[in-house]
């Protein structure tokens, strides 16, 4: 196989996906990048992750964040669990204020079941989802006393964007969702957790005329999203959301009603894939992997903490199947700046840039030089047999160009390439062919993949 095909394969699992071991790669490579993308995009092929170890194992330690994150390392579906976090994102909505665990999992569970369908049934769901209804107040959206802060967020950072609607359309839209709300869950105490339910409340609802969007009638909330769902605006905004997760970092939202995107021909053919599919995800995605400009976009996104946690997990190898010490790594990401189920406000985490400051960068750094410092961990334990079998000795040219490749492949400028080359040299030849020197060649190895992972490059995906 060649070494572009493996790149190739890399960015694409990079994206769609938490990244691989090297032999999930090689095996992904050899299926041919199309097919694999048509994988990808129809998660029912996948055989689905076994929910009842995920029950036995995972069902105290480290919370659902923990719960989550194995999803992530060990899904045949990877690109369903990406589409969950991606619209977690988008449609940001905080546990800290919805103080019911089990409404914001539910909603983690809405998103992975819906997210790669059609955008009306993605927007239904999300409308009807009681920790969304909670969050924006829409349980205080009666008939008479509208509240209008879901009818905005979900035209302003869910569906159009600021410039694509009125205060007007507000308004009639607020009116539309009068009466959706949801029913109290039994208390906590001594039963535990029950889910709250949608609830319509009729009473509740204004059934008057109202219009939308230049719509006029009776309009309740599924045609609200029905017409959503037909606006180019919607698909252009969407695409835009799509691009800036999946292809290269834009400006933060709210700027993009002045900010055109970087690449509007990119967004144009995602639109023009939502509108002639009705809005469906899965093959908008389809269009965004197999286009030039995703495949020539590596290394040209700053991996969020989560990119980066399960990133450096798939590259030694654990958390494969159940351990202890899962939970661990929620609090790994909030440290680094994002906290899974309680996003910092209704327009989700700021990203690109923005995920790294002085003291985030020190914390992501410190993550993944920690990570890696064991030898005995299987994707290192894997990496010292590959270069058994390259051929020894290694020249320390030849043996930075190994690590770089196991690591990624990760492309690194001159000034880090001359760095580790420097670091390699002082070594002279390295032969892992030779027993006697084998834990001087492990802890060789470690200190590479420490400098690698605490490269400038390796923040990128």
């Amino acid at each position: 196989m060649s070494q572009n095909d493996v790149a190739l394969m890399a960015h694409l699992m990079r994206r769609a996906g938490f990244g691989t071991t090297r032999t999930e790669l090689e095996a992904y490579v050899e299926k041919g990048y199309e097919n694999v993308v048509d994988d990808l995009v129809h998660p029912e092929r996948g055989t689905p992750i076994d929910e009842d170890i995920l029950e036995r194992y995972f069902g105290s330690e480290g919370g659902y964040v923990g719960t989550w994150i194995y999803r992530m390392l060990n899904s045949r579906c990877p690109l369903q669990e990406k589409m969950a976090l991606f619209w977690h994102h988008v449609f940001a909505t905080g546990l800290g204020k919805n103080q019911h665990i089990l409404a914001s999992t539910d909603q983690i569970d809405m998103l992975r079941r819906v997210g790669m369908g059609k955008i009306r049934d993605i927007l239904l769901e999300l409308s009807k989802d009681p920790a969304m209804i909670f969050w924006l107040d829409n349980n205080e959206n009666r008939k008479g006393e509208p509240n209008e802060n879901y009818g905005r967020e979900l035209l302003e950072l869910f569906s159009l964007g600021v410039g694509n609607y009125t205060e007007d359309d507000i308004k009639s839209c607020a009116r539309a969702f009068t009466g959706w709300t949801f029913g109290q869950p039994i208390p906590l105490y001594p039963h535990g957790y029950y889910a709250p339910p949608f609830l319509f409340v009729e009473e509740e609802h204004d059934d008057g005329e109202k219009t939308f969007l230049g719509h006029t009638g009776n309009l309740n909330g599924d045609d609200i999203i029905d017409i959503i769902a037909e606006q180019p605006a919607c698909a252009r905004f969407i695409s835009r959301h799509l691009y800036n997760f999946f292809v290269a970092d834009e400006p933060q939202v709210p700027s993009w009603n002045v900010t055109p995107p970087q690449d509007p021909d990119a967004i144009e053919t995602l639109a023009d894939a939502f509108m002639a599919s009705d809005g469906d995800i899965s093959h908008v995605l389809s269009v965004l992997f197999n286009a030039d400009f995703f495949k020539e976009a590596r290394f040209k996104k700053v991996k969020s903490p989560t990119e980066l946690v399960t990133g450096i997990l798939k590259l030694v190898g654990t958390f494969q199947g159940p351990q202890p010490g899962i939970g661990q790594y929620a609090s790994a990401t909030q440290l680094m700046g994002q906290k899974l189920l309680d996003p910092p406000t209704v327009e989700g985490w700021h990203t690109g840039k923005e995920w790294i400051d002085g003291g985030l960068l020190t914390a992501r750094v410190n993550f993944a030089v920690r990570e890696v410092s064991d030898a005995s961990k299987p994707g290192i334990q894997d990496m010292i047999t590959r270069l058994k079998d390259n051929g020894n000795p290694l020249s320390p040219e030849a043996f930075v160009e190994s690590c770089l490749e196991f690591a990624g492949p990760l492309i690194v400028g001159d000034t880090t390439r001359q760095y580790l080359t420097e670091f390699a040299e002082a070594n002279g030849e390295i032969d892992f062919g030779n027993d006697a020197a084998a834990a001087e060649n492990q802890t060789l190895l470690v200190s590479m993949l420490q400098l690698i992972v605490a490269s400038r490059e390796y923040q990128l995906g």
